[in-house]
This record gives structure tokens, C-alpha cells and sequence, in this order.
């Protein structure tokens, strides 16, 4: 198994890393339309699935742990723990990426019932939530296209910003269900 000398020797691929940060910006374009579209119009397949929100919590709890990890790893020098958690983190995203689009596209939205300080604090999280999600989802991708594509000072660098974006995107998810939960 290569250490973490070895990797840092591995010689850059450009034109992968082009390849792949395109990749990045199409696919984040994508996920925007997508979730866009689904606020508007909703599809009627005839299932409830009640279960889909606490899964949403459970996957994003998973990406946060699996982030903390990752990091933690990395700054022992332990690249294949560090890239077996970022692995798993990008897992648990794409599932619940999947997860969420497929129930705001078939149930009716949840609206929390709170009101006063409590309901402006849960609408300033769930605010800040979902542009940070929106705003960190190009970065992250292209964050792990230089990591893949031997880029590391690069990816080292751009990391020390994604990481808080996506552990705050991660961490608040699973806060903003508890908050609705009463309301489902």
C-alpha cells in the first residue's frame, strides 16, 4: 500500500482534471434544474413515503462523520482511510441527493408550524443551509477532481474551505429535520 510520500510524487494529469471539473460544473447545473423543477410540479405515484425524511438525517449525519474522519486521517498521513471516508461521504451524498429528490417530488412539502423566534431561527438555518449546499456543490466536486487527478497542493488548498462548507451543509441538514419533525 502506497504511503503518503508516494502519493504526494504521483505526477499531476491535466487534461483529466479539465475533463472533470467540467464534469462538475455540468452536473452541478443539473442538480439545480432538478431540484428547481421539483418544487414546481410534483409527481403523483400513489406512495407515501414518511420514511424518506429520517433517512435524509441519517445519511447527511453519516456524510459529517464520515468528513471528520476523512480529515483526521489525512493529517495522519493515512491517504487510503482519508479516501475510503471521502468515498463513503460521497456515498451517502449521491443516495441522499437521490432520497430527497424523490420525496419533494411526490409528497407534498412540509411547512414547520412553529412560530415567533423559534420559527425565524429554524427558517434562518434551513436558509443558510440550502445556499450553502447550493453555493459549496461545484466546489466540493471539483475539490475531490484535483484530489483524484494527483493535484494535491490544489486540492489541499481549495479543501481547507469546501470541508466547513459541506461538514455545515451535513450537520444542519439532520438539525433542520429535527426542528420539522413534529411536523410531519
Amino acid at each position: 500500500m502506497p504511503d503518503y510520500q508516494d502519493y504526494l510524487k504521483r505526477e499531476p494529469d491535466a487534461a483529466k482534471l479539465k475533463v472533470l471539473t467540467r464534469t462538475s460544473w455540468v452536473l452541478s447545473v443539473i442538480v439545480f434544474t432538478v431540484v428547481g423543477v421539483m418544487g414546481r410540479y410534483k409527481l403523483d405515484i400513489g406512495v407515501s413515503l414518511p420514511w424518506l425524511p429520517p433517512l435524509h438525517a441519517v445519511l447527511n449525519s453519516l456524510v459529517a462523520i464520515s468528513l471528520v474522519v476523512a480529515v483526521i486521517a489525512i493529517r495522519n498521513k493515512n491517504v487510503t482511510l482519508h479516501k475510503r471516508a471521502i468515498g463513503l461521504a460521497v456515498l451517502c451524498s449521491v443516495v441522499f441527493l437521490i432520497s430527497y429528490v424523490t420525496y419533494h417530488s411526490t409528497q407534498h412539502e412540509v411547512r414547520y408550524g412553529g412560530e415567533g423566534r423559534a420559527k425565524t431561527i429554524y427558517l434562518i438555518l434551513l436558509l443558510s443551509h440550502i445556499l450553502t449546499a447550493a453555493v459549496s456543490l461545484p466546489f466540493i466536486l471539483i475539490t475531490l477532481s484535483l484530489g483524484a487527478t494527483n493535484h494535491f497542493a490544489r486540492h489541499r488548498k481549495m479543501a481547507r474551505w469546501v470541508f466547513p462548507l459541506w461538514l455545515y451543509v451535513a450537520v444542519t441538514g439532520p438539525v433542520c429535520y429535527l426542528l420539522l419533525r413534529p411536523y410531519y
